[in-house]
């Protein structure tokens, strides 16, 4: 946020000749009547602002601007001398009252030869209408260049802050423009977090971009300025916590709005996402095979159901403003409480939040005010609540940003919610039969959160959009879905038996038996495979000659450790620490992390490994209560071990915190971004003095993320010094490729199957074991069927995998022999591509 200062610099609004303003043939500015300043006699036709400010007053002949700063002085600046006579012929004005401009922005272009002809000059005044505010001023000399020299220094009065403030400028507030960072922009669950915390403030919020501006305390307003990541927007406040309310928004906006904003943007998944609207596709050439876009995927062989949104009449005239005006309240009551309990039926978290953000779309202000002005013309609630939803959902329906766009079906889903309580019809079930392939136009997120799974299979759609909120909660509850699909499918018949995939994003209609049968016994395998899989679980991942190889857990929390035990999990092999530290304003306590330490190690036992990474986090992931300065490449810079030694309080505190957990489970304790000898005798001489202090007589490892191809090639001499290894394989690979894994062009070469990685596992393993110590991959090749045999084969010790595929891992193991996993592995180590190494292990997968 902009604060006033001792000092302001006012750049040059145009090139050309600084003249005294003493000199200006013109008695009013000559003598000062209107403020103390300068002239500059003009080279160039376009003034710039010569500070950020506010467009406080733009006079109607254009001639004239004034820019107030957020100290409160008021810069006049006026082109030429009695232009006012021109009516404004020759000047077009850039910005209007009201703007919020940044220095250099364009304010007034003006026709030089026009101006100079019937003008009586073209010297342009910088005048300080409220001089008292400023002690002295510092007027520049000679030639100025717009935008570039300064033409102007103001040392402001003792105490012109207060004045300020007492003369009720302080009232109104504004940000720097801030560049959001969200990977898909301010969508549903960022705008709605933003709208939940401007309405802590008393004061009226706004969000500006582009000359748009939006009511920050409104979720659909917020979406509606379709904001897009690095996108600059400036968040304005007027009212008593004015200051206060820009501080807290523009730092919300900046970590994110509680969203993980670090690294490269996600990868969508299933590709590809941008889909609005039906036939995102051209038709398949089989006339029984109708295409769309995968939403989830999945197969299902069932038969067709078409499902309608019911119609809910309204009447139009209501029945007294108070009585209309209670009826929207209590259904607005209602659906919050409906939306509550389908909050806690969702397991997921994450996808909860979708009913959360529905939630806050009930206490929209800007939705409200529509409704209630509606009520105010002696309208029904019914009606004024219809007309309300339907004019925000249709402006979100035609913006440019299909994620933006999706959320209209969420607008809509509420808003029908709510019309059914006003209107007392009872939310029907859906009543569906067996085997049912749903079709329709479009399904809301209720819908889809309260299929019946023992009856649907999947579902296509006509409308919608990968990115819709219906599509993120069929990933979640595993339905096959398909978005976007050839319109054609609204004729098929009630009972039509098809094939749908959804991986592929298709629906074959006519399937003939034997393709039926295919599928169905995939279907069958598949899950006999998994059951067998779950079955076996809890037994140890042993290969057939006899070689044990531990199988644990990437895990983000308490939640992923209790499923991974579950699932035959043998311990955690890396927690994921910096959740304790993100979509936070303050650090965490010694108390709060130890006791989620503590938790997690209870949930595993004594008899399992717990590794706990220490805080991963640096330029590319910020913390906003540690600032640390822009770097050029995050991923190069303060980051890991490097941030943590240079902030030795918050990591001894860790330290603290994790080896509190160490009488509760087999601890380790290990460290990310190591690159040299030097901080690994440092972090174990934080380890050892922690240890002492606290009494702690457990075993505590102290091991080392193997990230940098450095420490690969040094793994004989940091294994002289730490317990274990675990390689990162996907840090590992960007930095041993010099590739961005999120860049878009860049990303599919980003392969840990590239032999130059590959041998950088090996060097690590033989280093390792040369001195007795373990290697573990927590990387994302420690998930992949496809590389279990290549890992064993190096001489990999320990997999720590996502959980869900834990039972498959350690099912695979105990199907494989480690001698000839070795001979693999010295076959595959010699290729030269990626493309050699994935061609010959795929002809040991099925």
């Amino acid at each position: 946020m902009s604060n006033p200062a001792t000092q302001i610099e006012l750049k040059a609004p145009l090139s050309g000749v600084m003249v005294p303003l003493e000199k200006v043939p013109d008695p009013v500015f000559a003598q000062k009547m209107v403020g103390d300043g300068i002239s500059i006699d003009p080279t160039s036709n376009i003034l710039l602002a010569p500070l950020t400010g506010k467009v406080t007053q733009l006079h109607s002949s254009k001639h004239a601007v004034t820019i107030t700063a957020p100290s409160g002085v008021e810069v006049l600046m006026h082109i030429g001398l009695d232009t006012v006579m021109l009516k404004g012929n020759g000047f077009i004005a850039k910005v209007k009252e009201g703007d919020i401009v940044d220095v250099g922005q364009p304010l007034i272009e003006f026709d030089m030869d026009l101006v100079a002809r019937k003008a009586v000059s073209l010297l342009t005044q910088i005048v300080i209408t409220n001089s008292d505010l400023v002690a002295k001023f510092i007027p520049a000399t000679g030639l100025v260049q717009a935008g570039q020299q300064t033409a102007l220094t103001l040392q402001l009065a003792a105490g012109a802050g207060s004045v300020t403030a007492n003369t009720g400028a302080a009232s109104e507030a504004y940000s720097d423009p801030i560049k959001v960072p969200n990977h898909t922009g301010l969508h549903a669950r960022p705008s709605a977090v933003l709208a939940n915390a401007a309405k802590t403030f008393q004061s009226d919020i706004k969000l500006v971009r582009a000359g748009e501006e939006a009511n920050a305390k409104s979720v659909v307003a917020i979406m509606g300025l379709e904001v897009q990541h690095g996108d600059e927007i400036r968040v304005r406040a007027a009212g008593a916590d004015a200051a206060a309310a820009v501080k807290a928004i523009s730092e919300l906006i900046q970590t994110g709005c509680g969203e993980d904003v670090g690294g490269p943007a996600p990868k969508a998944k299933p590709a590809p996402m941008n889909i609005k609207t039906a036939k995102p596709k051209p038709k398949s050439d089989d006339p029984n095979i109708l295409t769309g876009v995968s939403a989830s995927p999945g197969l299902a062989v069932g038969n067709v159901f078409h499902v309608k949104q019911e119609e809910i009449t309204v009447v139009e005239q209501g029945e007294g403003q108070q009585v209309e005006k209670r009826r929207l309240d209590k259904a607005l009551k209602d659906a919050h409480q409906q939306l509550e309990a389908l909050k806690s039926e969702i397991t997921d978290a994450s996808k909860a939040e979708i009913f959360a953000a529905h939630q806050e779309l009930l206490e929209d202000p800007d939705l409200l005010a529509i409704a209630i002005a509606n009520i105010g013309k002696e309208k029904s609630a019914a009606f004024a609540w219809k007309v309300a939803f339907n004019t925000y959902a249709d402006k979100l329906a035609g913006l440019k940003n299909e994620v933006l766009a999706g959320r209209a079906n969420d607008i809509r889903d509420v808003g029908r919610r709510v019309l059914r309580l006003i209107a007392g019809i009872e939310e029907a079930a859906m009543v569906v039969p067996e085997n049912a392939i749903l079709i329709a136009e479009e399904l809301t997120p209720s819908d889809t959160a309260s299929m019946d799974r023992t009856k649907v299979l999947g579902f296509c759609t006509t409308g919608g959009g990968a990115t819709s909120h219906v599509a993120i909660l069929a990933r979640s509850l595993n339905i096959p879905a398909i978005c976007g699909i050839d319109e054609d499918v609204m004729q098929l018949a009630n009972g039509t038996p098809v094939i749908l995939d959804g991986t592929r994003g298709t629906l074959r209609k006519n399937p003939s038996e034997a393709e039926i049968t295919d599928i169905r016994e995939k279907q069958a395998k598949q899950a006999a495979k998994r059951e067998a899989e779950l079955a076996a679980a809890f037994q140890p991942a042993v290969t057939k000659d006899g070689v044990h190889v531990e199988v644990v857990a990437n895990i983000g929390g308490l939640d992923d450790a209790e499923q991974g035990v579950k699932l035959g999990s043998e311990g955690v092999g890396l927690l994921r620490s910096e959740f304790l530290y993100l979509e936070r304003t303050d650090a965490p306590t010694e108390d709060e992390q130890s006791q989620i330490y503590i938790d997690i190690a209870k949930a595993l036992g004594t008899d399992k490994t717990f590794v706990v990474r220490t805080l991963d986090v640096g330029g590319d992931k910020p913390l906003p209560y540690l600032p640390m300065p822009a770097e050029e490449n995050p991923f190069l810079g303060v980051r890991g071990v490097r941030l943590c030694l240079a902030e030795p309080e918050l990591l001894h505190t860790q330290v603290r915190a994790v080896l509190r957990s160490a009488p509760f489970s087999k601890l380790a304790i290990m460290f990310p971004m190591i690159t040299s000898l030097e901080e690994v005798r440092e972090v174990k001489r934080i380890v050892a003095e922690e240890k002492a202090a606290l009494g702690i007589t457990q075993e505590v490892q102290v091991g080392i993320m193997v990230e940098v191809p450095a420490t690969a090639v040094l793994a004989e001499q940091f294994a002289r010094e730490v317990d274990f290894f675990s390689i990162g394989t996907n840090d590992l690979t960007q930095y041993t490729l010099a590739m961005d894994r999120g860049h878009p062009k860049l990303a599919k070469q980003a392969d840990a199957m590239h032999p130059g990685v590959l041998n950088l596992i090996n060097m690590t393993v033989q280093g390792a074991h040369k001195h007795g110590k373990w290697v573990g991959v927590c990387g994302g090749i420690a998930s992949d069927p496809m590389a279990i045999p290549l890992l064993l084969g190096i001489g990999v010790d320990e997999l720590s995998a996502s959980v869900p595929t834990i039972p498959a891992i350690k099912a695979l193991v105990r199907t494989l022999d480690k001698a000839e996993c070795q001979k693999l592995a010295t076959e595959v180590l010699q290729l030269g591509t990626a493309a050699e190494v994935r061609a010959r292990l795929s002809q040991l997968v099925d």
